[in-house]
């Protein structure tokens, strides 16, 4: 289904009078659209295109760096939960998860992701955003950022100042879908409260793996909150709403956002909202988007950089179904948040 639009709300029309019908029924519309497709589009005026364009020319940059300038910042000793990522070093949670592979199995074949068979050809750095709690029992997911050599003097500034407008806008969601479900405005926000947010981009060598098929992400869900997305220059990703049968090649307009459903919501609503799979590859448009791009952009990295931000559950915070939603304790026991993620790391190959 190509050219499929997710539902969109109004975070304008909610943030301006939160009392209004109008945002009542955006919140309302939130809910569903998260419980109905694990993703959503919001229409947000606030968040400039401007620093996201230049928050992707840095990432760009820094992807093109030499091997051993990129390799200082990995820290595999905290998970790489700061810092990057060696390209083939995440591998998709499916190739040894027996449920994911059961699911792919009932999805019609026409609609089943790429079959995968190693790690991922992409690169990824984590920026922390927002504060670092004093007192935790995981300090590997709450570590101190890592800032590249050749760029700190502009790093922290531009990365701060675009996490920051993302940060901004899902806790705005995480607040707007507690409303539509019934709960306290502050009730999911709250949760997140120092949780290990991170910035969190990917790059992938669109001059090494750009062919028509490459796998740049396998097929796989979020582990975190919930993710958003701003607009990437090369498009790619595809959704499976609600863990269904239809792959939805998504396409974010201008001045939108894309929201994705992870993990922990899921755990939070006892599976009433499911993490939703997805998964990116170099597809026909991202060809042409290669093409145009060394037309118009030839003195720039050719690199597929997505502009990516993970809201996560404090890591000291227990996971469990809430009211209103029913305790399905045998899918969803009590767990802390950072246990849920340390075993999502262990599965990904992340974190020994």
């Amino acid at each position: 289904m190509d050219g499929f639009v997710l539902p969109t709300i109004d975070f304008d029309l909610y943030m301006r009078d939160k009392t209004t019908l109008a945002a009542i029924n955006e919140s309302k519309k939130t809910a569903n659209a998260l419980r109905d497709y694990g993703a959503l589009l919001v229409k947000n005026s606030g968040v400039k295109a401007d620093d996201n364009s230049r928050f992707l020319d840095l990432i760009e940059d820094y992807f093109a760096q030499p091997l051993e300038a990129k390799l200082k910042d990995a820290r595999p000793d905290v998970g790489f939960q700061v810092g990057v990522t060696p390209e083939f070093t995440e591998e998709p949670k499916c190739h040894r998860d027996i449920d994911c592979q059961k699911l792919i199995s009932q999805i019609p074949e026409e609609n089943r992701p790429l079959p995968t068979s190693g790690p991922d050809p992409k690169w990824r750095f984590f920026w922390r955003i927002g504060e670092i709690p004093e007192e935790t029992k995981y300090p590997q997911l709450n570590a101190d950022p890592v800032i590249p050599e050749a760029f700190k003097d502009i790093w922290p500034a531009i990365m701060n100042e675009w996490g920051s407008q993302m940060h901004r806008v899902v806790l705005g969601v995480a607040e707007m879908a507690s409303v539509g479900f019934g709960m306290l405005a502050d009730e999911l926000p709250e949760l997140t409260k120092n949780g290990p947010h991170l910035l969190a981009p990917t790059g992938s060598d669109l001059d090494k793996y750009g062919v028509l098929g490459t796998i740049f992400a396998g097929f796989h869900y979020d582990l975190n909150f919930l993710t958003i997305h701003g607009k990437s220059r090369f498009p790619g990703l595809h959704i499976w709403p609600r863990n269904g049968g239809v792959k939805i090649q998504v396409r974010v307009p201008d001045g939108h956002l894309l929201v994705q459903a992870g993990k922990q919501f899921e755990w939070i609503t006892g599976g009433e909202v499911k993490a939703g799979y997805h998964e990116v590859v170099v597809t026909e448009d991202t060809i042409k988007a290669i093409e145009d791009a060394k037309n118009t952009r030839s003195d720039r990295p050719l690199w597929r950089i997505s502009s990516t931000f993970f809201l996560h559950v404090a890591s000291d915070k227990i996971l469990q179904p809430l009211e209103p939603f029913k305790p399905n304790l045998s899918l969803y026991p009590p767990i802390f948040a950072g246990d849920q993620v340390k075993h999502e790391l262990g599965l990904i190959e992340l974190m020994k």
